[in-house]
């Protein structure tokens, strides 16, 4: 029998993928499958293509090797173009004069660039994104470049400008719609996406039309705008959307669309039965799809239907879940709500920098679309509920609070209401049923699950649902789930929190090099510097340590949405002199600051740039002020009444104990936020039930709550002892936060820590006051021995030349940022794109936008 031959024209991910699925089939040696390349290599993975610009190798990109190919008998053509197709002969010739036959010819020529008709964008600094060799070219650039402007806000022009800033070049975004990923955002999204990108050192211009590229008076180039406007750069990255690569289609008349793309059935045959075309140059129903997840579907169509079974093309979700610049952002569905009678549920947190919204059916009762930034926990579920149509609760709203964990509670997407056909891994396909049965055939990890199904192997979005499917099904089966923090870290975060007490580990690198494997992730990493900072409450700015910060604890400080910075110091217990209320005073009118007085009865001064940060603190520091750890997973602020001191109620020094307790517990580091309060009396005037440290005075002690907390999952605190002495109930809290640390989950509330405690509120008291584990006096020690290692990291900072380098604007200039644009509300200066009414109801009589 002779073999069919396959010849593949593009060796990019899709037409890769097509091969690899071939190639599984052919194990009877059925089918010679051909190749050619455009590209001197063979299929690389393009999503990543940013992390060539941070350090990595072309060969960590690699999706194959041509020692695989020749394992699997393909023949491959690389640095070849194919330039003919002889329909009637069924002949490829290329671009070296090489004619090879086929009996099945797929098209997986992928798409082009698309370069705007500017005027002048033909300048030798001038790049597009999309190969290997194009990301050299604009590295050779960025050499010689200190400002780099990418035209384009969408997925490939953000993931440019995140290239252009690891080169460290100050790097703009010009975007000729009002908004970034104006396809796959909302306004509410995109106008959160433009301010995270702008607050991580980004210059976001949007509604902005480039007419002409010029010479530069201070720069290499000059980008004059419809508007007017000008902006100056060395080199310009056009990254303005791609157009389908359909010109061999076309010049062998094939069907193509009226605005470009091979036209395709459900099959994903061409107008010639003989030819495929998958991937960004197919055209199914009008659509060109731009994700590489549905060209994967389109390969495993083309190569299920050359192999005489069945199986069809019907679409494919474009919901998308991702990380730009450092942002999590997550588009789903309908995100723009376009569904005729679509309701919409908006949550928005400026504190957490959080956007969220959920577009439903008219009747309520089903999920259309989401839009998530900031936060994408609940984007598996929230997926999986639209995808399979499950019901929605009856207040819809209740899912923009839900951190991912708890919609099963709440009627939405349980693992158990996910049906077998439902989609985990749209790489490759891969249902909750396969999953279900390669746990079945012996599949007990996700090394395992990955080698049996592929699930997430591609993007890799999927494995924190895959591991939930896998977990649950093992669970149901009677074997041990594996709950490791991470691939890099066999063991949960409790394992990790002992290996750290007993090894003495102080590093991640020397924890990684003891107990882990590769390099680590922004789930480990984090994780660990929580972990290390409470035992050893080491500098968190020490070069070993900073790697594993979020960027509040880089700055130390909160980033606010216009990218500046709040100012927090440590007001303990909310008691202060006049005399550093004065201080505060004339540091918030030198530096123009707004001054709120929270919740946690600080002072927060907002608006501060990322130069001014040590100015200010070293005023703040020299008055007798200390870091009040705002920006940290750490004990935040002691809130108290005035208790028996002025208080008529009072029985109580409530003041005076709470200043004993935040100078005692200050700097703690934890899995999450604290927050603690002292009440004089049981009027709670300091709401000491709400917080996750509550201590009420009696007359006969103190009364001392736990596990409360605020926010999106309120909780009241639990009353844990009565009636107790200064000293045993110091005690007790040193042993219930230690035992916290040491048990609690990454980025767990004490409220849901407690939930989840096996035993409860009981239990805990078992622990704590009967000494049940007999480890009470060990925790002590280990409280008191993080504690003994305090100091104002603020403090620490301006004292050292060398870390005062990171607060710049720019690596190669003092200067401030002159974007930022402000308006007078009540008296004070607050960011300018911030709605006027949505922070004052009275009448403004004056408003003032300043440069």
């Amino acid at each position: 029998m002779e073999k069919l031959r396959i010849v593949v024209v593009g060796n990019g991910m899709v037409g890769h993928r097509f091969i690899d699925e071939l190639c599984d089939r052919n194990t009877n040696g059925d089918f010679e499958i051909t190749t050619f390349s455009e590209e001197p290599r063979l299929a690389y993975d393009r999503v990543q293509l940013s992390s060539f610009l941070a350090g990595n190798a072309a060969e960590d990109l690699m999706l194959t090797s041509e020692e695989a190919y020749d394992e699997k008998g393909v023949h491959y053509f690389l640095n070849e173009k194919v330039v003919a197709i002889q329909r009637e002969s069924k002949c490829v010739v290329t671009d070296k004069g090489r004619e090879v036959f086929y009996d099945k010819l797929v098209l997986a020529t992928g798409s082009y660039p698309f370069v705007p008709p500017i005027k002048g964008n033909d300048q030798s600094h001038c790049h597009v994104y999309r190969t290997i060799e194009d990301l050299e070219a604009i590295q050779a650039s960025g050499e010689t470049s200190q400002v780099g402007v990418v035209i384009g806000g969408g997925l490939l022009g953000l993931e440019a400008a995140n290239a252009l800033k690891q080169m460290g070049v100050e790097t703009h975004v010009v975007e000729f719609a009002p908004r970034l990923m104006a396809v796959q955002l909302d306004e509410g999204g995109g106008e959160l996406l433009k301010e995270k990108i702008v607050a991580l050192g980004v210059k976001v211009h949007t509604e902005k039309a480039t007419t002409e590229i010029l010479s530069g008076d201070e720069c290499r180039y000059k980008l004059t705008f419809a508007d007017g406007s000008a902006l100056e750069t060395d080199l310009v990255v056009f990254s303005a959307g791609i157009r389908p690569q359909d010109s061999l289609a076309k010049a062998h008349e094939l069907e193509t669309g009226e605005r470009g793309g091979i036209v395709i059935n459900d099959t994903c045959q061409t107008s010639d039965a003989d030819i495929y075309a998958v991937g960004e140059c197919a055209l199914w129903e009008g659509r060109i799809f731009g994700l590489v997840a549905p060209g994967y579907q389109m390969a495993k169509v083309a190569v299920a239907h050359i192999c005489d079974e069945d199986a069809a093309f019907k679409g494919a979700d474009m919901s998308t879940k991702l990380k730009l610049l450092g942002v999590d952002v997550a588009s789903i569905g309908d995100a723009q709500g376009s569904t005729p009678g679509a309701q919409f549920y908006t949550f928005s947190d400026g504190i957490e920098q959080v956007y969220k919204r959920i577009i439903v059916s008219e009747d309520g009762k089903k999920l259309l679309g989401a839009v998530l930034v900031g936060d994408t926990e609940s984007y598996p579920n929230l997926l999986q509920t639209m995808l399979n149509d499950l019901p929605l609760p009856e207040f819809p709203s209740v899912l923009l609070l839900s951190d991912g964990a708890t919609e099963a509670d709440s009627g939405a997407a349980g693992l158990a209401n996910l049906p077998d056909t439902a989609q985990v891994c749209s790489c490759y396909d891969v249902t909750k049923g396969d999953i279900k049965e390669a746990v079945a055939s012996g599949c007990t990890n996700m090394a395992d699950l990955k080698a049996c199904t592929k699930a997430s192997t591609g993007c890799g979005g999927c494995s924190a649902l895959a591991k939930q499917v896998m977990d649950t099904e093992l669970a149901a089966l009677g074997h041990e789930v594996n709950n490791d923090i991470c691939e890099h870290f066999h063991f949960t975060r409790q394992e990790l929190v002992d290996i750290v007490r007993i090894t003495k580990a102080k590093t991640f690198d020397e924890l990684l090099d003891s107990h882990g494997d590769g390099l680590g992730c922004d789930i480990c990493k984090p994780a660990i510097g929580s972990i290390l900072a409470s035992f050893w409450n080491d500098y968190v700015l020490k070069e070993e340590h900073i790697g594993l910060q979020d960027t509040n604890d880089i700055y130390l400080g909160n980033m606010q949405k216009d990218g500046t910075y709040s100012v927090v110091p440590r007001v303990a217990g909310g008691e202060i002199t006049p005399d550093k209320l004065i201080v505060l005073g004339q540091v918030a009118k030198q530096y123009n600051l707004y001054t709120k007085i929270t919740g946690g009865q600080r002072i927060d001064l907002f608006g501060a740039q990322l130069h001014e940060l040590p100015e200010i603190w070293r005023i703040l520091v020299d008055a007798g002020f200390e870091t009040g750890h705002a920006y940290g997973k750490s004990v935040r602020t002691v809130k108290s009444c005035v208790g028996s001191t002025w208080c008529r109620y009072g029985v109580d020094d409530s003041v005076g104990f709470a200043i004993d307790v935040e100078n005692r517990y200050k700097g703690l580091r934890s899995p999450h936020k604290l927050k603690f309060a002292v009440s004089g009396c049981t009027r709670e005037c300091a709401e000491a039930q709400s917080k996750d440290i509550g201590i009420i005075a009696t007359e006969n002690g103190w009364n001392l709550y736990v596990c409360g907390n605020g926010g999106m999952r309120p909780r009241h605190a639990d009353l844990f002892a009565s009636d107790l002495d200064r000293e045993t109930l110091i005690k007790y809290i040193d042993r219930i936060l230690m035992f916290y640390i040491r048990t609690a989950d990454r980025l767990q509330r004490t409220s849901v820590w407690l939930e989840n405690l096996e035993g409860g509120l009981d239990y805990l008291k078992q622990v704590v006051i009967e000494d049940k584990l007999s480890i009470g006096e060990e925790l002590e020690k280990e409280m008191a021995a993080s504690l003994g290692q305090y100091q104002c990291e603020w403090k620490t900072t301006i004292d050292s030349p060398e870390k005062l380098k990171r607060f710049r604007h720019y690596i190669n200039s003092e200067l401030a940022d002159e974007s930022l644009k402000y308006q007078t509300v009540r008296g004070q200066r607050i960011p300018a794109v911030i709605d006027v009414a949505d922070v004052t109801s009275e009448r403004i009589d004056v408003v003032t936008v300043e440069g």
